[in-house]
């Protein structure tokens, strides 16, 4: 809870607005009062108020017309409705203009004090948001390499300074890492940026088709080749070529990339030689020094790949590129599939920046699309993500992860959660492997306002 919160009362009766007053105030929080509508829009102007509780009905200007008001002279106010058992109603259509929540009268401390805390919540969520896409539209212009970690800069700094230049540039990393991603911004930033860039997995291309895939042929070279192809060296010409897992290369070939690197030419299948004009980027998640060792590799080819390396970090070296990521999927996968989702709860993204990503991005990536499409509310919470990121290395899943710093009636709410996921949610086998007795699952699950209450209530003493 933000203890230096702003939260306005806005009530025509003295004794409502007295009482809810020394209740925050108690609480921790800054209050100011108004006895009408007019007056709580001359304090909306005048100060930063992050929560404004008031009363639906009123004289002159009433809840909704002053909500309305609100919403456009501060729209990140976030506003909450008072109103008597008579006038539901009207409270929940004051939702559907904007409200964060309702609550009914006589008011109760804990009540109120909940739909403060989650209203502040729900605020601190979309500004995070908003903070995020700011950052992405900044990154969208710098090529779609999302992130701002000190490894990730390292890294774009050595792909700026490459770019520019005629040098190879071998880009090393693990699967999913986003190589290719690197490869095109160092085409952009390259004199070549106007040509063709030409992407080949050379782990995908049979052996038996590979070099005709890269070189080209004449018509009659082999059977079956009844008209002359050009390969992708000849649709790179005056581009850049990306070879993206070079290490897969059978031997034979890599001795025609060498004399393409070294002579600037290469030779059809059944033809003569040709010049080719383009620059080479080459990628692999292999270790191209062990290869050598090992004989694997050429080692000339190797020292030719390699004039400027590039080493793409792996995501849980970057772990404070997580949230900027999460958000640029969320959006893309929201956006596709038509789904309001609008973020992620505190506990979602707490899980993300803990995991430790051996799928790099492209897990990220896919744990995001399944988060987007399975979920039923606004926003991703951690029970909308695959097990496997609730659990720690190895543990499919069967284990919790808990940031440090967790409440513990956080902590107990996952793990009773987690335990029913296991057990399909039959609460008699979680209780039997939580040790507790099953009337206290129920208890604890739906109870869970009854302890918060509870819990609120000790200043009354």
């Amino acid at each position: 809870m933000d203890r230096m919160a702003c939260v306005l009362v806005v009530d025509d009766e003295q004794g409502i607005r007295d009482s809810v007053k020394r209740m925050l105030e108690r609480t921790g929080y800054e209050v100011y009062v108004a006895e009408n509508g007019k007056d709580a829009l001359y304090i909306l102007r005048q100060r930063k108020v992050n929560v404004m509780l008031t009363d639906l009905v009123m004289p002159k200007m009433t809840g909704m017309d002053l909500l309305k008001a609100s919403r456009a002279v501060v729209p990140d106010t976030e506003v909450v409705l008072m109103t008597a058992y008579g006038t539901v109603d009207g409270a929940v259509e004051a939702m559907r203009e904007g409200a964060y929540d309702f609550i009914t009268k006589p008011l109760k401390r804990a009540v109120i004090l909940k739909s403060v805390e989650k209203a502040l919540e729900r605020q601190a969520l979309v500004m995070e948001n908003q903070a995020l896409r700011a950052e992405l539209t900044g990154a969208r212009h710098h090529g779609a390499i999302i992130g701002n970690s000190l490894a990730l800069r390292r890294t774009l700094d050595i792909v700026n300074q490459a770019a520019p230049s005629t040098a190879t540039v071998l880009v090393l990393g693990e699967s999913g890492t986003g190589k290719e991603l690197l490869a095109r911004a160092i085409h952009r930033g390259s004199p070549r940026s106007k040509g063709p860039f030409v992407a080949v997995n050379c782990s995908a291309l049979p052996e038996s088709i590979i070099e005709a895939e890269l070189f080209g042929y004449e018509k009659g070279a082999f059977t079956g080749a009844v008209s002359s192809r050009e390969g992708r060296f000849a649709s790179a010409d005056g581009g850049t070529l990306f070879l993206d897992e070079v290490g897969e290369l059978p031997q034979h070939i890599q001795v025609k990339l060498l004399r393409v690197l070294q002579e600037g030419e290469m030779e059809r299948l059944g033809g003569k030689s040709v010049k080719v004009d383009n620059r080479v980027v080459a990628a692999t998640n292999k270790n191209l020094a062990g290869e050598v060792a090992a004989g694997r590799f050429r080692e000339d080819l190797y020292y030719r790949l390699n004039v400027i390396a590039v080493k793409v970090p792996p995501l849980r070296e970057r772990l404070d590129d997580v949230p900027l990521l999460a958000e640029y999927f969320l959006q893309k996968y929201a956006e596709k599939n038509g789904k309001p989702v609008v973020g992620f709860a505190g506990a979602a993204l707490d899980l993300l920046c803990g995991y430790h990503w051996p799928g790099n991005v492209r897990e990220l990536e896919n744990a995001v699309e399944r988060a987007v499409v399975l979920t039923r509310n606004e926003a991703i919470d951690d029970d909308d993500l695959p097990p496997e990121i609730h659990g720690k290395p190895g543990t499919n899943g069967r284990s919790v992860t808990i940031p440090i710093g967790t409440p513990l009636d956080e902590i107990e709410r996952r793990v009773i959660h987690e335990t029913l996921r296991h057990t399909d949610g039959d609460k008699r086998l979680a209780a039997q492997l939580l040790g507790i007795a099953t009337r206290t699952v129920y208890r604890k699950l739906e109870g869970e306002k009854v302890t918060q209450g509870q819990g609120d209530g000790r200043d009354d003493k």
